[in-house]
């Protein structure tokens, strides 16, 4: 049976460099964007070059009706859903919570909280064998933030990836007896361009030198924590947050 896979936000960074190492293990890809097509294209492009499987499939996933539309566009264009990678996420501008703005608030848990939730929902309707479906694998993309409170920073979006971590421990005993594994992985700081966009472009190479390793992650390391997840080889994990944080 060919084995489908979902990744949110799998136009750039770890959502892009998992999708091309999950159609290089056999894997048919859906990758999700919010807004730049040809940067989805792009990992379609390189996917199918090498004689994979692969869609881009835009969706905002701040929309629980395009999150409808995303699972239904992959049910026709790839088939039954079988992994998700919950991998889409925000974070915002360097502030304290007392200068937090409600809608700011709004923003980060929408995304980083309730689209993955819904996204889970989905996947878990065409997973589940209580839904007559055939098993699979979630894994989320969280962060050691989660642990480590994002202070003076972005304690918001440490929240946020508390909260997915809350997500993996309890649908993975609500689905165990489903057939569906449902797991996290924590990065550190890893370098992507994620950093630019909560205004701090720099961080990668200010903080590199007070890691344990003295280097940041990179995605592909992080990807290769996903994809071993979605793999038989962790088929005894779930309920599982695992660090790719470099001892940090």
């Amino acid at each position: 049976m060919q084995k489908v896979l979902l990744v949110t936000g799998g136009s750039r960074g770890i959502g892009a460099q998992t999708a091309l190492l999950a159609a290089s293990q056999g894997w048919s890809v859906a990758v999700n964007y919010a807004h730049n097509a040809q940067a989805a294209q792009s990992i379609v492009d390189q996917i199918l070059a090498q004689k994979g499987q692969a869609v881009a499939l835009k969706a905002d996933l701040m929309d629980p009706a395009q999150i409808e539309n995303l699972f239904a566009a992959v049910d026709r264009e790839l088939g039954t859903l079988s992994g998700l990678v919950n991998n889409a996420g925000i974070v915002d501008q360097t502030q304290r919570v007392d200068e937090y703005s409600p809608s700011r608030l709004t923003r980060m848990m929408g995304m980083n909280v309730v689209a993955p939730f819904l996204c889970a929902k989905e996947a878990v309707k065409r997973m589940s064998t209580l839904h007559g479906g055939k098993g699979g694998v979630i894994v989320n993309v969280s962060s050691v933030a989660a642990r480590l409170g994002g202070a003076t920073q972005y304690v918001d979006y440490a929240a946020s990836k508390a909260a997915l971590d809350a997500l993996t421990i309890g649908l993975s005993k609500e689905v165990a007896k489903e057939s569906i594994r449902v797991n996290s992985v924590s990065p550190g700081l890893i370098d992507t361009d994620i950093h630019a966009s909560g205004g701090l472009p720099n961080r990668v190479r200010d903080l590199s030198p007070q890691l344990p390793f003295g280097r940041a992650g990179s995605a592909q390391e992080v990807a290769q924590a996903i994809c071993w997840l979605l793999s038989e080889n962790a088929s005894y994990c779930s309920g599982t947050i695992l660090d790719v944080s470099g001892a940090r």
